[in-house]
């Protein structure tokens, strides 16, 4: 895991290495462990690493093969690295290093742009041809690494955040208003191409870009999620065989493929209980780290879910750490969150990751974490009301999904900023592609696809990475998905949800952990809007640079000021704090 940027130009001049080192900076966090760079030409690449795999100084980027003429700068982790390495060893390659990173090189010189077909992982890359003087770019297919670009002049710059990009210098950072309607309709949520801001953008998720000398560029799409009934039905308990069978590859080749070893967050939930009853199938639980957090209480509920996580460990005793932040750290501490946020992240558990992380990455390098499990199989209360509700797909969709409609979206910011229901628009035509079965497959493919990649996956991402920690997720496992893409929706709701999991650990794990409610990160300080909290969004909202950015409608934010614990959206989050952490993050960050 590591951060990746570069710069390639079209006006046959050398890049800045001044800008390059700039933008290498603000990628030091997401590799501690040793910097690189590297200049041909019109193009320049540079490489913050953290070692993982290979720990030698073979495997440091970027990487260079001088026969093949390729250097590559790579971010993510490729499972199935082994396998790869050895059927290109037939094939008459060979290997200088023993990590992942040369078998990207020596594949995308057998296979050429469908290299990525052959890659199981996570994974965001750039290659320099140097023989034909092309750039090629790569995202994994789920998006669970980042990847952005910007155009600027006769020049192509990418990275793996937008800091590093804003750190290039002369990047247009007016407010995309079409990114804003989806940033505050759809949770924070700002689909690939776009961000916030308009002149950054990212590559979507199972995308290729070639990029040639003259700045040509060719994109390319080479995976999409199929949601319909296999050919071949399976009975229930063929599919909870198969679903188990293929959880517990994932799980056990994020295991395998680390040369450090591998924890696990846990939340005391269902899904990372699971995946730390499943690495004890493989009798590793002696060796194993976990990891839980906790908040002080309130009044109105706990801080923590440790009585949850503590029957875990009772039944297997891994090497667990037990973490309590005071609530007073959650406010003074989150700034140092919303610097560490790639793009604005509403949710109130990214300063909760942000200070697990801190801690974990003390004592580990890499961990297995639960998201993705509610998504793939249907775990939130929304989906049984989506099922039932009558209308349109997006009919049935909007009103329980989206956090205000368009004719609030328009009283909310000023006339510079109004136009179409460019949400709508997007999440229509997402659920009106081809090859789902039924309505709910749908939704569930569209929330894999597009909507967790911009929320939870990029918040993990983000608040680790922060602290030099990797995060795999073997619940967005391809193969795990694609596989749960096809079972029919009424298997997954059943149990309230995630029966597939909750079945599969009825032997693994106390019932009193899979029956429980539905729990969310505890994070007491930010859940209710009063006190310290409430003043500290009041005076980011009554701030000169709020006020002069001139995004928001006056009254609006007074109205939500006015009563703002009355104003949650169809989830249960604050409509205020949306508002206050968007205004954070650009008075950071622009």
């Amino acid at each position: 895991m590591c951060g990746i940027c570069g710069e390639l130009r079209f006006d046959h001049q050398s890049p800045d290495l001044g800008r390059l080192q700039r933008m290498m900076g603000k990628l030091t966090q997401r590799g501690p462990d040793h910097a690189g760079s590297y200049l041909d030409g019109a193009l320049a690449f540079g490489h913050r690493r953290l070692s993982i795999i290979d720990l030698s100084t073979r495997a440091h980027q970027p990487m260079i093969d001088s026969e093949l003429g390729l250097v590559l700068v790579f971010n993510g982790t490729i499972y199935n690295y082994r396998h790869l390495r050895a059927e290109l060893s037939g094939l008459g390659y060979q290997f200088f290093s023993d990590g992942d990173s040369e078998v990207i090189i020596k594949a995308y010189h057998a296979w050429g742009e469908h290299c990525v077909e052959h890659f199981q992982g996570m994974f965001a890359f750039a290659m320099w041809d140097s023989r034909h003087q092309q750039l090629f770019l790569g995202r994994d297919r789920l998006g669970i690494k980042p990847l952005y670009y910007a155009q600027v002049g006769r020049s192509f710059r990418f990275a793996s955040n937008p800091q590093a990009l804003l750190a290039g210098g002369d990047i247009d950072t007016r407010i995309d208003p079409i990114a804003l309607h989806h940033q505050m309709t759809l949770h924070a949520v700002v689909p690939a191409p776009r961000t916030i801001l308009q002149g950054v953008r990212k590559l979507p998720p199972a995308t290729t870009l070639k990029i040639d000398q003259h700045g040509r560029e060719t994109p390319r799409q080479y995976w999409q999620l199929n949601a319909t009934r296999p050919n071949a039905p399976r009975t229930e308990n063929e599919w909870l065989e198969a679903v188990h069978a293929s959880l517990r590859e994932a799980v056990e080749k994020r295991r395998l493929a680390s040369d450090v070893p591998v924890g696990v967050l846990l939340s005391g939930g269902l899904d990372s209980s699971l995946l730390v009853a499943l690495l004890a199938e493989n009798g590793d639980v002696d060796n194993l780290l976990t990891f839980s957090i906790g908040f002080e209480d309130q009044p109105e509920e706990k801080g923590s879910e440790f009585e949850y996580s503590d029957q875990v460990i009772a039944r297997y005793p891994t090497q667990h750490h037990k973490f309590i932040i005071p609530n007073a750290q959650v406010l003074q501490r989150l700034p140092e969150a919303i610097n560490a946020m790639s793009e604005p992240m509403v949710a109130q558990d990214a300063v909760a990751f942000y200070l697990l992380s801190e801690q974990v990455s003390q004592k580990a390098k890499v961990v297995q974490s639960g998201q993705g499990a509610d998504e793939v199989f249907a775990g939130y209360f929304w989906y049984p009301q989506m099922q039932q509700a009558q209308g349109s797909d997006l009919e049935r969709f909007a009103p329980l999904y989206f956090d205000r409609p368009h004719s609030e979206f328009l009283q909310a910011v000023t006339p510079d900023y109004q136009g179409e229901d460019y949400t709508a628009q997007l999440v229509a035509e997402r659920l009106g592609l081809e090859n789902a079965d039924e309505y709910l497959d749908k939704v569930l493919r569209m929330d894999v696809t597009m909507l967790i990649t911009d929320d939870p996956v990029k918040r993990v991402d983000n608040m680790t990475m922060a602290w030099g920690l990797e995060a795999r997720v073997p619940f967005l496992d391809h193969h795990l998905v694609e596989l749960a893409a096809q079972m029919p929706p009424e298997m997954k709701l059943k149990e309230n949800g995630k029966y597939p999991l909750k079945a599969i650990a009825r032997k693994l794990l106390p019932a009193s952990v899979i029956d429980r409610p539905k729990g969310y990160f505890p994070v007491p300080a930010l859940k209710y809007v009063r006190g310290e909290f409430y003043e500290f969004m009041r005076d980011t909202l009554e701030s000169s640079p709020c006020i002069n950015r001139g995004v928001y409608q006056r009254d609006y934010v007074n109205k939500l000021l006015a009563e703002p614990e009355q104003h949650l959206t169809a989830i249960k989050g604050s409509k205020l704090w949306h508002l206050a952490l968007l205004e954070l993050w650009l008075q950071t960050h622009v």
